[in-house]
């Protein structure tokens, strides 16, 4: 039995950080009708999350139409939950949004009721975290902050500091992702992640190795802590994830189900 997070995060009907990692699917349409197909369709595949990646969505900065297309996802998704990432352009973000713009679509998707889950990064500025993070808790709405390195893995002790930091500066759930250069780095990761869930950090942990190397991470990850993976359900966003009915059938070999 792998190990549980000692504060578990509960999502509409999920439950992050218990016996079993969940299952999350990205939505990263260009286009409303896009976002609205790929919600439909990605609900009927039944994943534990979804994760709308607004900085792929063509008029992101255009606040109005940002929040009316949210709610025709929401409809269109029931009661699956929802994480609401921004991604900036600096670790992997599909756009080239200002600061401003990605604070305000943050600040306003959490006070719709719409999202569940928003995903903000460690690099940016302690305004920024501190405003979102407020907005967050006044809502109930839980804030995940991350960490993306695409060109490499960084050291154990990194990758562990990143994971503590991010519980220190008021996550829900801390989040971790970097790219192999070989097989060790995939062991580093798997490492930190487990040292970091046995020592320091209490809250949910997300943690992933990228690219082809890095995929076995997807499917292993929730034995060594690791709480969510990301799969495919229409479209990567991000290398190395794998289609949910592959994932599922591999991560019913590891954990029974």
């Amino acid at each position: 039995m792998r190990q549980q997070s000692k504060v578990q995060v509960h999502v509409r009907g999920a439950l992050i950080g218990g016996p079993l990692p969940l299952v999350c699917l990205p939505l990263v349409g260009e286009t409303r009708a896009k976002v609205l197909e790929e919600g439909e369709a990605l609900a009927q595949l039944q994943p534990d999350l979804l994760e709308w990646r607004i900085d792929g969505y063509g008029y992101a900065e255009d606040i109005d139409s940002s929040l009316s297309l949210l709610k025709e996802l929401r409809t269109i998704i029931g009661e699956t939950g929802l994480i609401f990432t921004c991604r900036i352009d600096l670790e992997g973000g599909m756009g080239n949004l200002d600061r401003e713009t990605r604070l305000n679509l943050n600040l306003a998707a959490v006070e719709t009721g719409d999202v569940d889950i928003v995903d903000i990064e460690l690099c940016n500025d302690p305004e920024f975290v501190a405003e979102v993070k407020a907005q967050s808790q006044k809502h109930g709405v839980k804030l995940i902050l991350s960490y993306h390195n695409f060109s490499e893995t960084p050291s154990e002790q990194f990758i562990y500091s990143k994971l503590t930091e991010a519980q220190t500066r008021g996550a829900d759930i801390s989040k971790f992702a970097a790219m192999p250069q070989n097989h060790g780095d995939v062991l580093s990761l798997f490492n930190a992640t487990q040292k970091a869930r046995s020592e320091a950090v209490k809250s949910p942990i997300v943690a992933m190795s990228m690219g082809p190397i890095g995929a076995v991470s997807r499917l292993a990850g929730g034995l060594f802590g690791s709480d969510i993976t990301f799969g495919i359900g229409m479209q990567a966003s991000a290398p190395g994830q794998i289609p949910i009915k592959d994932l599922r059938s591999g991560m019913a070999l590891l954990y029974g189900k």
